[in-house]
């Protein structure tokens, strides 16, 4: 009995596991919903139609058994009549079981697309080696809004994802929300993503696009609609002038060498739009698309030298001075 008892305790502690920030468990978008539901009816239909093959062979092989190699004309016939009921019984089995999977997979179906309109907002993001470049559409160019791994959602919202790739094959995918979507250079890809729950989940590049695939990971925030308006007017605000002279070395470096011309932060001379947009930076989850989680530590090791944290990625370690060093930190930490 106790070890029946911890058995049942550890699988039900397996189970509550899969639900994390990136499990297909989750039910936490539209989609990721019906999704579940209909392979739970899958698994159920075929779950029985397991079981009924593996119960009558069972009883083929039991009754085998006890007649031995002795048959009678009266039992064959009986036999005969008997496979020819169990014959049609089977067949009305399968197919029913085969009416209810077109069934719910056309009811899913109409209900993702019922789920899919309308689209409130429109979200484009390029896929690049190995970084999200998001962008966030409006009726009026001026709110635009552009920054790079990390996504935010307002729950409840039908969101329009307008995926493209730069470089490579990628694939868009966070697991609790919605399914994959390749995404293929020289090509526009639609996706809709409707949030039904608030938190926090990680999207993930799924297609192979080259060394440092494994990090390119997407920090993906769902939240009120109210906290995501605010998200998205503090996100518009230019870059805060810094205030302490370490600081201000850091932003005369950052703004007139190599770094504005990669990247760009609103309200100072970096315009940059080959890397990643650098506004807001401070206040992201993490650093190098999910590579390292956002720290003043982190920060120094990424600044110094990208290629040891990140093998690979389209950053060169330009060679800081010490002093350079800690004036590009501390001016970085003031971007939030």
């Amino acid at each position: 009995m106790r070890a029946r008892c911890a058995t049942l305790v550890v699988l039900a502690l397996v189970v509550a596991g899969c639900d994390t920030v990136q499990s297909v468990t989750g039910g936490d978008g539209a989609d990721s919903r019906i999704f579940n539901g209909l392979f739970g009816i899958f698994l159920a239909v075929c779950a029985v139609m397991y079981l009924l093959v593996v119960g009558f062979l069972g009883l083929a092989l039991l009754r085998r058994r006890r007649q031995g190699n002795v048959a009678e004309t009266g039992d064959q016939n009986a036999d005969s009549a008997g496979m020819k009921t169990a014959l049609i019984g089977w067949a009305v089995i399968v197919t029913s079981g085969l009416a209810v999977l077109t069934v719910a997979s056309f009811i899913a179906d109409r209900s993702m697309a019922n789920a899919r309109t309308p689209k409130a907002l429109v979200i484009e993001i390029s896929a690049r080696q190995w970084w999200w470049d998001v962008t966030y559409r409006s009726g009026d160019a001026q709110q635009f809004l552009r920054t790079a791994n990390e996504l935010h959602l307002p729950v409840g919202i039908p969101a329009h994802v307008v995926l493209r790739s730069s470089d490579v094959i990628h694939s868009f995918w966070i697991p609790n929300l919605a399914g994959k979507q390749d995404v293929i250079p020289g090509r526009q890809i639609d996706a809709i993503i409707v949030p039904k729950n608030k938190g926090t989940y990680r999207g993930q590049c799924a297609e192979f696009c080259g060394t440092q695939h494994a990090n390119m990971a997407l920090d993906v925030m769902v939240e009120s609609k109210e906290d995501f308006a605010r998200w998205w007017a503090a996100q518009l605000r230019p870059a805060a002038a810094p205030t302490n002279p370490q600081a201000m070395a850091g932003y005369r470096y950052v703004t007139t060498r190599e770094c504005s011309m990669c990247h760009n932060i609103s309200g100072t001379p970096a315009s940059g739009r080959v890397g990643p947009d650098l506004t807001h930076i401070a206040s992201r989850k993490s650093l190098g698309a999910g590579a390292l989680p956002m720290n003043r530590g982190n920060l120094y090791a990424w600044v110094a030298d990208p290629q040891s944290q990140k093998p690979g990625n389209h950053m060169p370690t330009v060679g800081l001075e010490p002093q350079e060093l800690h004036g590009v930190i501390a001016y970085l930490e003031t971007l939030k």
